[in-house]
């Protein structure tokens, strides 16, 4: 490891410009010594960018070519730029601005207001989605707590791409965007907000943002007076940067070109807020003098990681790609990534925290390890298991599992349910406890299918569903056991998972982990479904999906584990596959494109299995058990008829409200598609699709296959059985 690696090489004040360049390595010194013009410094994961882009401005002020005061460095969180300070005061430029986007904005706009629109500053909105809750209950839209966050995600997102409450719905297909609700009530929802905000003088924090730039745009006196100040722009993270944060920094800077970016393509993974990595791509089309400076040299990650890391970026595809670093290891030697297959969940949640209690025992800090996964609902396990296993945790990013507040009302209603016994009647004819769970939690709105799209509703309707295979779980190992003794054991798991909240392994969803590192990283759950998301449907979706756990993998320094489970409840089917990201890398996996199948990974036994089920369009194997149960591949076209599948849907409808069930208890949306896509004539053909068993064909068939056939059913009782 060279000394470039560590900030506390750097002596602090040092007492020449020459010194502000001791250790750094060609291309960091590169950086720092060109202060004149556009300069874009593409830097891989662990290349120091942060070291060389302050050793530049401290080069810069020591060297007398930059006035402190004449340079704003911005970047995006609070942290970052607090990190950014305090290495600039150690090396004597301590009155330099750095600050985010929207600190520098507001220090701005208060400055200038009195002067550009007289009176006081609006106030600032507290709690935006307090204000969205409001707005949505005078258009009369009623949202939940997940709704409310994901409509105030997408009023942000609406903001920062600079679209109006009224374009909102035209913009948000165009960007492919999984809206929480209607698009038309969002817009509706957004215009009263906007007209709260108005009627209250208040201005939230996108605002900031366009207000700036609005009196920058209409005050040439006021731009110039900024741009006088400063003449200087330093940008980190510019692969993150949003239209509107890019619209304001082309207005500080004016005609001017004394611009440093700073960023990697490959870590684009917000793309949902709104970044976009185009401006840093097309840095050097706008400035075609611009110096260009790539920083390749890995201090971070030994070369085991690093070329598993590089492995990863070789298979990308799309526009970041063809711009992607291939990086070079400057640390020693360690040892190799671990690639570990599991038979179910709770077993590989067992096996990472033996394996993290033995790093701890063999003197790995429990700070210097994480547990990273790709949504928050997958922490329970791992904080049962390393709770078993006596390590201790901490959540990043997440409320503990027991303390989320969907979690809370789920067993709020289990509690109820089980104190009121046989006289609940959700539960009359529900006799297995899974099934009482599902039709108990169906009543506080969760369903057996997942929403669609991403966000706090898809992560709040996962916690749900880890709960539901919770119970199942219970069942399977107390044959018989009841509701009452469920929530027994839902509280006795609530105790046990109360670790000390002292240092401890970190369990992070991958975003969350974004520029943090650690010595030993575990990313667990790498399956298809997961990773990539079911919902990552489009070419570039999947490819941020890549970034993700490309982002996942370069967090490691030293020890670097990739597991995942071919089922998801002991005893279940072995129906998953690992991440397609991993083809081609994993010992005995098969390149991407190629049909060979892969041998299991090392110390996993291989397992007996039915001949394989083909895809009726394309023939491919099928897996995945939602592509069993229409016998052909999500991706390939289907063949349903439409409009049977709304009788279905109808005649489901009716059922359900009859019997007093929820819908899915009678025919999944699954099952459903799977009977307008097969169009069976008989009953043997229906009872030949998942999902349709022995009990439902009894007392359903009949209806069903009426249906299909374009009969009109002759009463409401014509089902029974």
């Amino acid at each position: 490891m060279t000394s470039a690696t560590h900030p506390s090489s750097f002596p602090a004040g040092a007492d020449s410009a020459d010194a502000v360049l001791l250790g750094l390595d060609p291309e960091q010194r590169e950086v720092a010594t060109t202060l004149r013009g556009p300069v874009c410094v593409l830097a891989g994961a662990g290349t120091g960018k942060t070291r060389a882009i302050t050793h530049r401005i401290a080069y810069g002020v020591r060297s007398g070519q930059l006035m402190p005061a004449s340079v704003l460095a911005v970047t995006f969180t609070n942290r970052a730029a607090g990190e950014m300070r305090g290495r600039l005061r150690s090396l004597g430029a301590g009155g330099v601005q750095a600050r985010t986007f929207h600190s520098a904005a507001l220090r701005q706009l208060q400055y200038f207001w009195p002067k550009a629109i007289g009176g006081d500053v609006p106030r600032l909105v507290e709690r935006k989605v307090q204000l969205v809750a409001e707005a949505g209950a005078r258009c009369r839209i009623r949202l939940d707590r997940g709704e409310l966050r994901d409509v105030t995600g997408e009023i942000e997102w609406a903001k920062v791409t600079q679209t109006v409450p009224s374009d909102y719905p035209a913009a948000a297909l165009k960007a492919g965007r999984e809206a929480p609700r209607d698009m038309a009530e969002i817009a509706q929802i957004y215009g009263t907000y906007e007209q709260l905000k108005r009627d209250r003088g208040m201005i939230d924090f996108e605002d900031v943002l366009l207000l700036t730039v609005g009196i920058l745009q209409d005050r040439h006196d006021i731009a110039e007076q900024i741009r006088t100040q400063y003449q200087h722009f330093v940008v980190d993270e510019y692969q993150d940067v949003s239209p509107l944060q890019q619209r304001l920094l082309d207005l500080w800077l004016g005609e001017r070109d004394s611009l440093c970016v700073v960023g990697d393509a490959s870590q684009t993974i917000y793309s949902f807020t709104g970044a976009t990595p185009d401006h840093l791509l097309n840095f050097r089309t706008r400035y075609p003098q611009a110096t260009l400076v790539k920083l390749v040299r890995d201090y971070r990650s030994t070369p085991q990681v690093v070329h598993l890391a590089n492995g990863l970026l070789a298979q990308a595809r799309g526009r970041a790609a063809e711009h992607r670093l291939e990086l070079v290891s400057q640390r020693e030697p360690g040892p190799d990534p671990v690639y570990a297959e599991y038979p179910d969940e709770p077993a590989e949640a067992e096996g990472v925290a033996l394996r993290i209690r033995d790093l701890i025992a063999a003197g790995v800090p429990a700070g210097e390890i994480a547990v990273l996964y790709r949504i928050n609902a997958q922490s329970e396990v791992y904080e049962q298991a390393l709770a078993d296993a006596g390590v201790p945790y901490q959540l990043r990013g997440a409320e503990r599992f027991f303390e989320r507040p969907e979690v809370q009302k789920a067993i709020l209603a289990l509690r109820g349910a089980a104190r009121s016994g046989g006289n609940d009647p959700l539960l009359e004819d529900v006799v297995e406890l899974g099934s009482q769970v599902r039709a108990v939690l169906s009543s506080t709105g969760w369903t057996t299918e997942p929403p669609a799209g991403s966000g706090a509703v898809r992560d709040q309707w996962e916690s749900v569903a880890a709960l539901v295979r919770l119970a199942e779980d219970f069942a399977r190992g107390r044959p018989g056991a009841t509701l009452a003794e469920l929530t027994v054991e839902l509280d006795e798991r609530k105790a046990a998972q109360h670790a000390p909240t002292v240092q401890g392994v970190t369990l992070a969803s991958l975003h969350a982990a974004k520029g943090l590192e650690w010595d030993a990283v575990f990313l667990a759950g790498l399956t298809d479904g997961m990773l990539p998301i079911t919902y990552a449907k489009t070419d570039e979706q999947v490819e941020e999906e890549r970034r993700l756990l490309y982002v996942g993998v370069t967090r490691a320094r030293l020890h670097l584990t990739l597991s995942w489970a071919l089922s998801r409840a002991p005893g279940g089917r072995a129906s998953r596959r690992p991440s397609r990201f991993l083809n081609g890398l994993r010992p005995g996996s098969a390149a991407p494109g190629s049909r060979q199948g892969a041998e299991p990974e090392r110390g996993v036994r291989k397992r007996g299995r039915r001949g394989p089920a083909l895809c009726r369009v394309c023939g491919k194997t099928l897996t995945e058990a939602a592509e069993l149960k229409l016998m052909r591949c999500d991706d390939c076209p289907s063949d349903m008829d439409e409009g049977l599948y709304e009788r279905l849907r109808e005649w489901r409808a009716g059922q359900a409200k009859e019997q007093g069930l929820p819908a899915y208890c009678v025919f999944t949306d699954r099952t459903l598609v799977a009977i307008a896509e097969a169009q069976p004539s008989e009953a043997g053909e229906l009872s030949m699709i998942s999902g349709v068993g022995g009990r439902k064909l009894d007392r359903y068939g009949a209806d069903v296959l009426a249906i299909c056939a374009g009969q009109e059913l002759g009463g409401a009782d014509s089902d029974d059985a």
